[in-house]
């Protein structure tokens, strides 16, 4: 009798990739595989790739290595967005035996009849136009909270972006179906669902294999409201113009969904916008974050944007910062623009230099710094409910409030997984608020 195959996974990137990779670790399992940690020996490692950002191209090399340390003679397989992006050059990188696209990754298990090491790694990756199907996923066992993949690829023609290529087009998975997974999800005991896609304010297109929507964004979250069991419903991010009033105003009534909003803003310049293609102008951008202070006055609000794109001058990266300044929001997520292949953008004059673009980097992280301070510090003395995470930390529990304050207190293990009303009360020194609990909490 051949002993339980061992397999382990390694997750880059988003939110989406880590629901996908849960979902295929549950395939390995159902086929009688073993799933260990990665930092553990195993017969195989699978890793997920991205190729959002230049570092996480770079860091996949490292960790095959750290893979190979463990185990040399384990079958190391790619996939993911930059396993469909640069396939060959994911063969190439010594200790890679397979390379699986964005339709072949979820049937990762039909390839493996033979684990023995290649001398070239082998690969399966579709045109992207043949990325036309949908495969739900979601992740769980490893979080308090569970990815719920809703919707997948992209049809806009943003000049930066390589995801609508490594990706395919926008489609959705059905309304049923998406119900289903989020009632599989609270059944186990998980507390809190994001929803997670490319772009998943375009949700419905697609869903029943056709270019119209069958149903909006706002009746996913209408109906996702209705499942029992789920505590929390958070919107991991969403488009600015595919954000509409309708949604905010539901949300804001909602018995689930939680006052955060993740919005990509890219850039607080209109004439860079543009050079982006991107579908908004900030004016618009500003009315959404108005609008969901004016329902929602202690909601969360964080925001994308990129530095250094081209033709970004000094006086249109201050345009920027000013406009974000004085926008109210909580966080920032600032990405140091890096050039990509088969992207309009590589192609643009005007490149900014690399350190000015780290300069500008640093400026907007401590803008968010000071952003996310100023948004903490009018929480204070506010009564939230915090669910509490798993880990550990040098002898501290952490958590988020519903609106996605980070709170901290001695490490207890019956607070794991859990939710309790709090009042927030001082900062601490690592920038995160302690709190008192409302009601009377026993071990």
């Amino acid at each position: 009798m051949n002993p339980t195959k061992k397999v382990a996974f390694y997750t880059l990137g988003c939110k989406l990739n880590f629901s996908e990779t849960s979902t295929i670790a549950r395939n390995f399992v159902n086929e009688g595989f073993e799933r260990v940690d990665f930092k553990e020996s195993a017969d195989i490692y699978v890793i997920n790739t991205c190729s959002v950002t230049e570092n996480a191209d770079k860091r996949f090399k490292s960790i095959v290595k750290q893979a190979q340390k463990v185990n040399p003679e384990a079958f190391v397989a790619a996939i993911g967005c930059y396993a469909q992006l640069k396939p060959e050059e994911l063969a190439d990188v010594d200790g890679v035996d397979l390379v699986l696209g964005a339709t072949e990754k979820f049937k990762i298990t039909d390839y493996l009849n033979d684990l023995t090491k290649n001398d070239f790694g082998e690969v399966h990756s579709c045109e992207i136009e043949e990325a036309d199907f949908y495969v739900g996923s979601y992740s769980i066992g490893d979080r308090t909270r569970a990815f719920l993949k809703v919707q997948d690829g992209c049809d806009y023609k943003c000049t930066y972006c390589t995801i609508p290529l490594a990706r395919g087009i926008s489609r959705s998975d059905t309304m049923a179906n998406v119900i289903k997974n989020a009632e599989e999800i609270s059944v186990k005991g998980i507390k809190e669902i994001v929803l997670t896609g490319v772009n998943i304010g375009d949700y419905g297109k697609g869903e029943f294999g056709n270019k119209k929507h069958e149903h909006t964004f706002l009746d996913l979250v209408t109906e996702l409201d209705k499942v029992e069991g789920i505590e929390r419903l958070r919107i991991s991010s969403i488009e600015p113009n595919l954000l509409k009033n309708e949604t905010i105003d539901v949300v804001s009534k909602s018995r689930a969904f939680v006052p955060h909003f993740h919005i990509p803003l890219q850039s607080g310049s209109n004439e860079v916008l543009k050079k982006m293609k991107r579908r908004y102008m900030k004016e618009l951008y500003q009315d959404r974050v108005s609008k969901i202070k004016k329902v929602m006055p202690h909601a969360c609000i964080g925001v994308d944007v990129i530095v250094g794109f081209p033709g970004e001058t000094d006086d249109l990266f201050l345009e920027t910062y000013n406009f974000l300044n004085t926008l109210d929001i909580s966080y920032l997520h600032v990405f140091t623009y890096s050039e990509r292949d088969n992207t309009e953008a590589a192609e643009m004059d005007g490149v900014v230099f690399k350190n000015v673009r780290a300069k500008r980097s640093k400026m907007l992280r401590g803008l968010s710094a000071k952003k996310r301070r100023a948004f903490y510090e009018e929480q204070l003395n506010t009564e939230r409910t915090v669910l509490f995470e798993s880990e550990n930390k040098e002898g501290y529990i952490h958590g988020f409030t519903e609106n996605y304050v980070k709170i901290k207190a001695p490490w207890n293990p019956n607070l794991v997984n859990t939710l309790h009303n709090v009042k927030l009360t001082t900062i601490d020194d690592d920038g995160l608020v302690r709190f008192n609990f409302i009601e009377n909490f026993k071990d």
